[in-house]
């Protein structure tokens, strides 16, 4: 059953096109994403939904009730802002308790919700200290109690993890994954970072330049992206140029092609390519190694094959082996063809 929908959502500052047509959909209790560079407009569809900004054109529906004209606290959206937004002087307790005490809810309601909500977030004997003797990763989850107690349809987080460092943040990426999936609310998650998306999300919707770029499952996502930006902004790809005839790339042994025939770009994975003498049977493009380095169980190397850029490889690597020399003269291959992805041409 659908939760929310984004229908055709544009938004301008001045002469500035934020936003471009931005639709999509969501199934009640899943995790959806929006990821993309800084200033692609993820925050600002974020605060459209929230009631915090108004589009300038289409529709925000929740339930298939058209909520785009309603202010933030008729929306039933709970939001955990970017740095958390915490009162110091209030203890955790009254910082959850703060927007049902706004509504005028009845004190014994608030104490039970407050109490239940610090037990869903693993809070419950903290509701008498202040932010201030609280982790990064606790005040996360005061945040999200604040939120939760409202008992919303919808939980809005504005990249909610750039406070904490490198090692919490994986932790709480995984915390609030299982967080969601026990509460079942539906989410929708703000974040420039790749690795956080494929982690937390059902569906990833990447932007680029106010639009979406492309929405889908996370790893369908990097198995078969759209478009070239979609190709190398979710991992690291090689994109490259090739010509579609009868179904099949020209050139490349194996790899299927669903689409018309005429300029195309093959959309490689490092890890999808094998090492091979030059020359030698299976070898699609010879070069020289323009740089190559050994790391523990694997090997990356860059290979000059005389295309736009150099095509990068990462191998596994055997025992002992050691990464060849800049310059040497090798062959790469595919190793799976149907890991391939083909797509409009970039040009």
């Amino acid at each position: 059953m659908t939760q929310i929908e984004i229908a055709g959502v544009g938004k301008r500052f001045g002469a500035h096109q934020v936003l471009r047509d931005c639709t999509l959909s969501i199934a009640r209790g899943q995790v959806l994403t929006l990821l993309g560079a800084s200033g692609c407009g993820k925050t600002t569809l974020l605060r459209i939904i929230a009631g915090f900004l108004d589009p300038d054109e289409g529709e925000v529906r929740i339930q298939g009730r058209d909520i785009t004209t309603l202010p933030p606290n008729r929306r039933q959206v709970g939001y955990v802002f970017q740095n958390y937004a915490l009162f110091p002087h209030l203890t955790v307790a009254e910082n959850v308790a703060y927007g049902l005490k706004v509504r005028r809810r009845p004190r014994a309601e608030i104490a039970d919700r407050v109490r239940a909500a610090l037990e869903t977030v693993a809070l419950a004997g903290f509701a008498d200290r202040y932010p201030a003797r609280l982790s990064g990763g606790q005040q996360q989850r005061v945040a999200i109690a604040r939120a939760l107690v409202l008992e919303p349809e919808v939980l809005l987080l504005d990249e909610p993890f750039n406070a904490l460092d490198a090692k919490l943040r994986l932790a709480m990426q995984v915390e609030l994954r299982k967080l969601i999936s026990r509460v079942g609310i539906t989410s929708i998650f703000v974040t420039h970072d790749q690795a956080e998306a494929m982690t937390l999300s059902d569906q990833v919707a990447v932007m680029r330049e106010g639009r979406i770029e492309q929405l889908a499952a996370p790893l369908d996502l990097y198995d078969r992206p759209a478009t070239p930006y979609v190709a190398t902004f979710i991992g690291r790809a090689n994109v490259v140029p090739v010509t579609v005839r009868g179904g099949a790339v020209e050139g490349v042994p194996g790899v299927a092609a669903a689409r018309a025939d005429g300029p195309a770009a093959l959309v490689l994975r490092p890890e999808n390519l094998r090492l091979l003498a030059a020359g030698a049977p299976g070898v699609v493009w010879n070069g020289r190694v323009a740089f190559a380095t050994a790391d523990g169980p694997t090997m990356e190397l860059e290979l000059d094959a005389g295309l736009a850029e150099p095509l990068r490889a990462v191998l596994p690597r055997r025992a002992g082996e050691a990464a060849p020399a800049a310059g040497t003269l090798l062959g790469l291959g595919i190793a799976d063809p149907a890991g391939c992805a083909v797509i409009p041409h970039a040009g």
